[in-house]
């Protein structure tokens, strides 16, 4: 029992200072906007009580990249992370269109040969909104964000 509590506060103390020990990665303002989005992301689907499996899954058969996998309770959730620092343009949610779902979907398919048919799986777009006045991030988590046929 005792161990148990000491790896979740290892893990607690690691999660909190992951993002402070990272340096700073190079390259255009974009993309480091998106990259700081989906470390936020990770950490807040962490305390939301998912199981992170992967990050950045790509698949060599197939175009496109699934931003985070992760197990909510027995549902195995890809995650469509989208980083904005306004609102003043389109939500960052409808940037997942038919064409984006669909290389999404053709990925995840991939990953999901390896588990059984029965796995359950849903897909899920997460926002994150960098505000000039706010320190913290705004987070909105749209579960089963669109079907598949």
């Amino acid at each position: 029992m005792f161990s148990g509590f000491l790896t979740h506060a290892i893990i607690r103390l690691l999660d909190a200072l992951t993002p402070q020990v990272l340096a700073a990665a190079s390259g255009p303002e974009h993309q480091r906007t998106g990259r700081r989005g989906e470390e936020d992301a990770y950490f807040y689907l962490r305390r939301l009580g998912y199981v992170m499996v992967a990050r950045n899954y790509r698949s060599h058969r197939r175009h496109g990249e699934i931003d985070l996998i992760g197990w909510r309770k027995n549902i195995l959730c890809f995650i469509e992370v989208k980083t904005r620092t306004t609102h003043d343009v389109k939500p960052a949610e409808a940037a997942v269109g038919p064409e984006k779902q669909r290389d999404l979907l053709y990925v995840a398919r991939e990953h999901l040969r390896r588990l059984p048919p029965s796995c359950q799986w849903r897909f899920d777009v997460l926002t994150v909104y960098y505000d000039r006045h706010s320190r913290q991030p705004q987070v909105e988590l749209f579960q089963n964000a669109f079907q598949v046929s």
